[in-house]
């Protein structure tokens, strides 16, 4: 993690980024059906939106040093559409983590500064006009000890009406810039079905995350499977998923001493909201 503030400090600025969520006043609000999978569309030109995410990441275990483990993510995004098929967002991003090491006996708490990031989406197939809509994601991000690449191929579409399904496939790079100038490699296919039943959607979302260190290795694999829960007016929307483990391996060794979970380099549960304000 990089940009260490203090040892001890607490996130007393999340509640600062949740209370301005549910906003009004504003222009219509697009909306999203999942929180991690996206979907092929993009904003039309000139169309402009806030949105808050928190995502919660919780349980790991002692074997690895990290009893009672918890992060907290906060990204502030805001989201323009320069075109009726380009789509760019400005994140903010910042996280807090604490657990308890059972080998000292020591809690670890930090708060970081995770830098800013700049999201570019651009639709190459409307789904809307084709079988399959197909857009093409790529997101730089930049902090004071870590630089990364994001790319992701965005699939989906609508069908009996109703329904609607998406299929993200994507690659990231991460290059440590802790004077040894470490690179390694994650590899991420989420998927997500819903079905809209007036103002809610309801559905599942699967994420499958992978982490390749130095790319000299495959390390590990989690899969995550649960409830995708979204409501949208005319003014804003919200996204909520709720993905516990389904299925983790360490493929190098056991270090959490568990053979159907990865909770070394993953959580048991992921957990994330995002709201989105129109003006």
């Amino acid at each position: 993690m990089s940009g260490r503030m203090s040892s001890k400090a607490r996130p007393q600025w999340l509640a600062l980024a949740l209370a301005g969520m549910l906003g009004s006043g504003m222009a219509p609000a697009t909306e999203r059906l999942f929180t991690y999978t996206y979907e092929p569309e993009v904003f039309p030109k000139g169309a402009a939106e806030f949105e808050q995410w928190v995502t919660w990441l919780g349980g790991r275990n002692g074997a690895v040093g990290q009893e009672h483990y918890s992060r907290w993510e906060v990204r502030e995004e805001y989201e323009y559409g320069f075109t009726d098929n380009y789509t760019a967002s400005l994140y903010l991003n910042g996280s807090y983590q604490n657990f308890h090491d059972p080998g000292t006996g020591n809690d670890d708490s930090r708060l970081v500064w995770d830098g800013i990031s700049v999201e570019n989406r651009y639709m190459l197939l409307n789904p809307a006009d084709h079988a399959i809509g197909l857009t093409l994601y790529v997101e730089p991000r930049v902090s004071d000890r870590v630089a990364e690449i994001e790319t992701k191929i965005l699939l989906g579409q609508r069908f009996a009406e109703d329904w609607k399904w998406a299929l993200n496939i994507g690659h990231a790079t991460e290059w440590f810039m802790n004077g040894k100038h470490v690179t390694e490699g994650e590899v991420e296919v989420d998927f997500g079905i819903a079905r809209s039943i007036g103002r809610w959607s309801v559905g599942v979302e699967v994420r499958d995350h992978n982490e390749l260190p130095k790319y000299d290795k495959w390390e590990n694999t989690a899969i995550y499977v649960g409830p995708a829960v979204s409501y949208r007016t005319g003014r804003w929307w919200a996204a909520l998923s709720v993905l516990p483990q389904v299925y983790g391996q360490n493929f190098l060794d056991d270090p959490d001493n568990n053979h159907h979970l990865d909770l070394e380099g993953h959580e048991r549960i992921n957990v994330r909201l995002i709201v989105g304000v129109g003006f």
